[in-house]
């Protein structure tokens, strides 16, 4: 058997608890990355990090791909799976 992907690509989903946006957000995010063990999930609360409050307080949900932002306010599955696929993911 062969062992376990190494995840290569960290998604790191920014919001805050009550968002609805985040939450939709994190629904498209889990639903693409179903599968997908060279990705892994992080996410972040703007509640909990006062420099990503600072950073992203009006743009949330944002999503990151390995640091750099890939969407604002809403997460389209499709452009996020191309995006992964363009990483061989």
């Amino acid at each position: 058997m062969p062992p376990a992907a190494v995840p290569s690509i960290t998604l790191t989903l920014i919001g805050k608890p009550g968002c609805h946006l985040c939450d939709d957000a994190r629904e498209v995010v889990t639903t693409v990355l179903a599968g997908r063990d060279a990705v892994q999930f992080d996410e972040r609360s703007i509640l909990d990090d006062p420099e990503l409050h600072d950073r992203y307080w009006d743009e949330i949900p944002v999503v990151l791909i390995d640091g750099d932002v890939h969407t604002i306010y809403r997460v389209d599955a499709e452009r996020l799976q191309a995006a992964l696929a363009e990483r061989g993911h």
